[in-house]
């Protein structure tokens, strides 16, 4: 007998659940012979419930149907189910058989799977001789009662980024908990660590559970397969990203000019405090607002090709669920959602909503003061009085680490505001010195800063995130700068409309404009 091992090809991994609330009255093997034809790439045979002959008969019979497709069959936690059907190998748990022991009940060439939640559980299976790790539970999931630990993106995150893993060396993994056509691209993004990847994902009920399995099966295939061009922190794959100020800046009024004129979709799931401003701030950069908190409508408005801006200035649950349901819509059609944790160190209910936030989806670009950048980091020890940010104690340098740090951990764009904003994509810190003090004065004035930027983002989808970011900015607070010096502009009351003005006014003439000599942007 031959020592190779099959090849595993980790992409779209399933596993199978007998249940009643899971298949139905389908026939298993039906399922996943369909499933195959859809895409499925590797199947795991579980089923905790039948006897050992059930299960050896059952195996047989799905043996020769991915066989036939040059699928490998994995038995869940049963060697000698595996050894009685002859099937690839399995896939054990930390409480089944060691895997020292299934190595040397196996044959040389069968492939061992083990599950791993934690790094610790990860370096034990790969110093094992585990062949692949399945990570998780990524989320809650109802076909396994006894999960031990949801890790979610993170946790998956510090897997990958503390162990031998991913793409990049000998050992494969695949994500497994509630994963499905609306999560798993970015759950595939968000937990690339250090160059590290997940090879893929495992499902259940998003298949099996499926009135069409093979259909199911052909569209995660197909999500999986373009998961990287459709999320990425900055730049996508086929777009080179702009390493100098120079070359940043002098995209901009381009993007300025093409902004002004697009009426793009800036959909504001926001605080009421600020809902009127905000909408004429939309409306002078040349944006269409709407300001809206009903989730129901949101795969409505997702489809119409702007961008979403989740504001926690306002929090209820009745708001937090809307919230989810809005950022899931915008997920799933790949459009950009920017998250605002107004406030966010203020309260535990605040401190809270931010995790919950956090887990519900991938957000493009985290938005906030330093105290709410600290809270969605975790690091602040500033105890919030509101959505002020009180005095900082931090230096240039700290600042642009929070952001690199941030970006990084949550693979997106964060946007510290402050006296100096700091835009990173955890390559790129940029140090932005534009504005002026009335801004500060005026409430939501950060707030609508946020609707300019994802309007931004929505339309220069597919291009680099960072230059369209700061293309929002650089709008919005060099026009700030040219209100604050007209003769009308006497405080906070009558720079209100003299901004406004000024927004339109800069998008007008931004063909005319000197903004390379304006903008006060370096890389830090």
């Amino acid at each position: 007998m031959s020592d190779t091992k099959p090849h595993l090809d980790l992409s779209l991994y399933l596993v199978t659940d007998s249940t009643p609330d899971i298949l139905g009255d389908k026939d298993l093997c039906h399922v996943v012979e369909e499933a195959i034809k859809g895409g499925v790439t590797v199947v795991q045979y579980r089923d905790k419930h039948a006897d050992t002959g059930q299960l050896i008969t059952t195996a047989k019979r799905l043996h020769v149907i991915t066989k036939r497709y040059g699928v490998p069959l994995l038995i869940n936690d049963r060697l000698d189910v595996c050894l009685a059907a002859g099937t690839e190998g399995v896939h054990i748990g930390q409480e089944d058989v060691k895997i020292e022991d299934a190595k040397r009940a196996l044959p040389a060439n069968a492939i061992i799977g083990m599950t791993a939640s934690s790094v610790d559980e990860a370096e034990a299976a790969i110093n094992g001789g585990a062949d692949y790790l399945g990570i998780g539970t990524m989320f809650a999931t109802p076909t396994k009662k006894d999960t031990k630990s949801i890790i979610g993106t993170r946790g998956t995150q510090e897997i990958l980024s503390r162990c031998q893993t991913g793409t990049q060396h000998s050992v494969g993994c695949v994500a497994i908990g509630s994963i499905n056509a609306t999560n798993v691209q970015r759950v595939l993004h968000q937990s690339t660590a250090r160059g590290n990847r997940l090879n893929g994902v495992a499902v259940v009920s998003a298949i099996v559970a499926a009135s069409n399995p093979k259909d199911a099966a052909t569209e995660l295939a197909k999500l999986v397969k373009s998961a990287y061009d459709t999320f990425y922190v900055s730049t996508p794959p086929n777009v080179q990203a702009a390493t100098t100020t120079d070359t940043i800046l002098r995209q901009i009024p381009a993007i300025i000019e093409k902004h002004v004129a697009s009426s793009v979709l800036s959909h504001n799931m926001t605080n009421t405090v600020v809902q009127n401003f905000a909408a004429n701030v939309c409306l002078a950069t040349g944006a269409s607002p709407i300001m809206s908190t009903n989730g129901a409508e949101a795969p409505d408005l997702a489809k119409l090709g702007g961008g979403l801006v989740i504001n926690m200035g306002t929090i209820t649950p009745d708001i937090m669920n809307a919230y989810q349901a809005g950022v899931r819509a915008y997920n799933a059609v790949g459009n950009p959602v920017l998250l605002d944790p107004v406030g966010g160190g203020a309260t535990m209910v605040r401190r809270t909503a931010i995790q919950t936030l956090l887990r519900a989806g991938f957000y493009d670009v985290i938005k906030g003061n330093e105290g709410e950048i600290g809270a969605v980091l975790g690091t602040s020890a500033t105890q919030q009085r509101g959505v002020d940010s009180g005095p900082s104690t931090s230096d240039v340098q700290a600042k642009a680490t929070m952001v690199k740090l941030l970006a990084q951990r949550e693979r997106c764009i964060v946007l510290m505001t402050g006296a100096t904003d700091f835009l990173s994509d955890g390559e790129r810190t940029l140090a932005i010195s534009n504005g002026s003090s009335l801004l500060g004065k005026v409430t939501g004035s950060g707030c609508a800063l946020g609707s300019v930027i994802v309007s931004y983002l929505a339309l220069q989808k597919g291009t680099d995130k960072l230059v369209a970011a700061l293309a929002g900015i650089l709008h919005y607070e060099l026009a700030a700068e040219r209100a604050a010096k007209q003769s009308s502009c006497r405080g906070p009351g009558s720079f209100i409309p003299t901004f406004l003005d000024e927004l339109y006014l800069l998008g007008q003439d931004v063909k005319n404009l000197d903004l390379l000599a304006n903008a006060e942007v370096e890389l830090v």
